[in-house]
């Protein structure tokens, strides 16, 4: 599921620190099953916007290897093969680490660390795998009956949609109890955001972490990027008066698309144009592309298309979450999230926000979502 996976996606840059003391020194020995001689990279994950970084690299031979690295505290790493897309994520703990695997098998039963605290973070994952599944095969469900034109006010519709709701709701209970117990801090870390809820709930999960771990700065640099990113967001909210009119022109602004080339909104003068504000991170906007997807496809070729224009900072993300969602039309960003220039152009205080213009420019429609935007282009457009 969209949601889920930009959840779990965002524990996994979980903020540690390095230190030249000995104090903390770790080695991984692993032994995977059925992979051909390659490089494996160590990689320590942060909760920034910094990057994984790449802090040992070892050579598999005859399926097995060693790599090691400097943990001062309980820190998240991953092990990523040099070729295909087998990474495992686990908790560093002093001394030995045990790695078993099996390349053939994907599932979590493919693979083990040994530690208690990987222990409990396997725990927490098996919940994610197994009502993961069942919320992923609701919402594409979902997402099916929309692209069939399957009215919102539908029983079946209704029925699937409550239960989808109640899950996720279950699911993040459960996510936030799980880190309240949790005996290891960076499990706890790890269930305190992956819940599929706006950024800045997960700033009270965490204060009662800093409490319970007041001396593990990973737990405070983690609640202090959380605070920041949801002040910048509360900042970046304009107001209301500001948003353009239905009626009136909707402003014109440039941006570089996904090959660094420029492209403004007028270039699509001509045509109906849903721009449509949205982000990589953003879950309702992941949740919402199903939909704009089936309108595209339904109406592209009657004078409609979609402009994406992303509130995204980190281009890769931004282009996997295009390819990963089937988003086939032009995209723009200048990769600013809330510093976006669209954000204040177009009164934006929250996403996923859309704006539909005719071919003349002028706004006829704002902030059309599910079936409102089936409506309103079969209102046009047919």
């Amino acid at each position: 599921m969209k949601n889920l996976l930009v959840a779990i996606t965002l524990t996994a840059f979980l903020f540690s620190c390095n230190n030249a003391s000995d104090k903390g020194v770790f080695t991984v020995e692993g032994e995977i099953k059925s992979v051909p001689d390659q490089k494996v990279y160590l990689e320590e994950l942060y909760f920034s916007d910094k990057e994984a970084e790449v802090i040992d690299t070892g050579v598999i031979k005859n399926g097995k290897f060693v790599v090691g690295g400097i943990a001062p505290e309980e820190g998240l790493y991953r092990l990523r093969l040099e070729n295909g897309s087998n990474a495992y994520v686990f908790i560093s703990q002093p001394g030995k680490i045990e790695f078993k695997a099996d390349v053939a098998n994907n599932q979590l039963s493919g693979y083990s660390f040994s530690g208690p605290a990987n222990s409990s973070l396997k725990k927490l994952m098996r919940y994610t795998d197994s009502t993961g599944l069942i919320i992923s095969n609701k919402d594409r469900l979902l997402g099916e009956f929309i692209k069939a034109g399957v009215s919102e006010n539908d029983s079946t519709y209704m029925a699937i949609s409550n239960e989808y709701k109640s899950m996720t709701d279950e699911y993040t209970k459960y996510a936030f109890a799980y880190a309240d117990t949790a005996k290891y801090p960076v499990v706890a870390m790890f269930a305190a955001t992956m819940a599929p809820v706006e950024i800045g709930k997960f700033e009270k999960p965490l204060s009662g972490l800093a409490t319970r771990f007041p001396k593990h700065k990973g737990v405070a640099g983690a609640l202090t990027f959380i605070k920041e990113r949801a002040a910048q967001q509360s900042q970046a909210i304009p107001q209301a008066d500001t948003k353009p009119l239905v009626g009136k022109p909707a402003p014109d602004f440039t941006m570089n698309d996904v090959n660094g080339k420029s492209f403004s909104l007028n270039q699509l003068r001509g045509k109906y144009v849903l721009i449509d504000f949205w982000a990589s991170w953003c879950v309702p906007c992941r949740e919402e592309n199903p939909n704009v997807v089936a309108a595209f496809n339904q109406y592209k070729d009657k004078n409609f298309t979609v402009l994406g224009v992303s509130l995204d900072k980190n281009k890769e993300d931004w282009v996997a979450a295009i390819a990963t969602d089937g988003l086939a039309w032009q995209h723009i960003s200048d990769l600013k999230q809330w510093n976006s220039a669209a954000v204040p152009l177009y009164g934006i205080d929250g996403i996923p926000y859309n704006v539909l213009i005719d071919p003349q420019g002028k706004i006829i429609a704002t902030d059309l979502r599910a079936s409102a935007l089936q409506n309103k282009l079969k209102e046009v457009l047919q």
